[in-house]
């Protein structure tokens, strides 16, 4: 397994108003162009591995599965979390993720697993071995309820002030995680980030982690 830090898909198109300050005065639907209020829902572009800003009409089209032939998905809206969830040095170091932050979801064009970080360049891609992923975090409560293209497994690990890791896992809706890269990429100053781009990550995983939920089994995959 190797990294792949090289490749930079950077931002989608339907997220680069994350990376802009001040955001675009009006966003139009996709799809149809209708003007879209300042929070929206996106979808998921299937062949092009993109997002893109939909209105609630266009959005709840691709709820169904099937909808389009399959070219579109509906990003969910749900926020899971795993309480018991723990991830020594040894398997963090299996990832082969070179910062404490990465986020993991199926491509189903490609029929693999892909693992990104944030850089000050955009979303990296680093190399995921299905073995490494099976072992570390496939059999995970929340790996197995993940849905393809449309949702993410976000991971974090700090060392604490005592030098043990303590990680956090939730499942997130994609476009969330590109937000964060979005956000890391505008504020990031010097080699660690800065003061900015701490607070805003601390500020992002607060509103997760009161998003979140432990899944209840009752889960639809929205």
């Amino acid at each position: 397994m190797s990294a792949r830090p090289a490749r930079v898909p950077g931002i989608p198109p339907g997220l680069r108003g994350f990376t802009r300050r001040p955001p675009r005065a009006e966003e139009r639907c996709e799809l149809c162009a209708e003007p879209l209020a300042g929070e929206h829902r996106h979808l998921v572009d299937i062949g092009k591995r993109s997002l893109m800003c939909a209105c609630a009409g266009c959005y709840l089209l691709f709820t169904r599965p099937g909808a389009g032939a399959g070219r579109f998905r509906a990003v969910p809206d749900r926020y899971l979390s795993d309480p018991d969830f723990t991830l020594d040095e040894e398997s963090w170091n299996r990832l082969q993720i070179p910062v404490g932050l990465a986020f993991f979801f199926r491509n189903s064009e490609l029929d693999r697993l892909a693992a990104f970080y944030p850089s000050p360049a955009g979303a990296t891609e680093s190399e995921l071995d299905p073995d490494t992923w099976r072992e570390v975090l496939g059999s995970g409560r929340l790996a197995a309820l993940l849905q393809p293209d449309t949702e993410a497994l976000l991971v974090r690990r700090e060392r604490g002030a005592d030098g043990i890791g303590a990680g956090e896992c939730y499942l997130v809706p994609v476009d969330a995680c590109y937000e964060l890269v979005g956000r890391m990429r505008l504020h990031w100053q010097g080699f660690d980030g800065g003061a900015e781009a701490r607070a805003d990550l601390t500020d992002f995983f607060t509103r997760v982690r009161a998003k979140a939920r432990p899944p209840t089994g009752r889960e639809d995959g929205r």
